[in-house]
């Protein structure tokens, strides 16, 4: 089965999951990025090449101060598991961050700076973390470094089109498929302008159960569809 090039993935239902299974609220995104680490793996097997995961939106940072903590200290953590392990390079995945990252603590920063530089090289899957992200600031912020260009006489505005305008997004690279778990049907700020003409899948369940099986599933569907784009 010939896997879509691009996936892109809200991974939503943790701390439901958690909820529901586990004593700690907050230790539902460890279970989460346990199964990132799987999806890496399910990914490299069927031969995708690229993936986005929304694991901390713009909207997050508004969340109690302690499961934002929680949530600091996890990426860190992950991170410097990431850099000391060579998983990465052996397998030739490069990891990139897509977002507002600056807001993050030093900590989160560097070890996000330092995967992305560490991989840099590698080409077989590329895995895009959308962190400090949302699909509107990410066309605000777009929107300000072309007026900037602008205003310096580096750019006409007839001479704005799409094409232009993609080159100043985090990544305009345009997911051919978009899934949401937890069963909520929305895309919650996520790849506004990338996803105009995604596939769109929602799964039911938590993302820590999400399976090779149901990613399986959705590709088996998304082959099965007739994409019309405009149409």
């Amino acid at each position: 089965m010939e896997a879509p090039r691009h996936i892109a993935i809200i991974v939503d239902g943790n701390r439901r999951f958690a909820k529901k299974i586990l004593n700690h609220p907050f230790k539902g995104h460890d279970e989460g990025a346990k199964k990132i680490d799987l999806l890496i793996d399910w990914a490299k097997e069927l031969g995708i090449k690229e993936l986005t995961l929304y694991v901390f939106s713009m909207q997050n940072f508004s969340r109690p101060k302690e499961e934002v903590d929680y949530l600091f200290d996890l990426f860190e953590k992950k991170f410097n598991e990431l850099l000391k392990s060579g998983k990465l390079n052996e397998k030739g995945i490069r990891i990139n961050f897509v977002g507002r990252l600056f807001m993050f603590p030093k900590g989160v920063q560097d070890g996000a700076k330092k995967l992305m530089e560490k991989t840099k090289n590698n080409k077989d899957l590329i895995v895009n973390f959308a962190l400090g992200y949302g699909g509107r600031e990410e066309i605000v912020d777009a929107a300000k470094k072309i007026a900037e260009r602008v205003k310096k006489g580096e750019i006409k505005v007839e001479d704005i089109d799409e094409n232009l305008f993609e080159k100043y997004l985090y990544n305009s690279s345009q997911p051919d498929l978009i899934i949401r778990t937890s069963g909520e049907s929305r895309l919650s700020n996520f790849l506004n302008f990338q996803g105009a003409y995604s596939e769109l899948f929602f799964v039911k369940k938590f993302w820590p159960e999400f399976e090779k099986a149901d990613l399986v599933e959705v590709i088996k569907q998304f082959r099965e569809r007739n994409r019309r784009f405009g149409g």
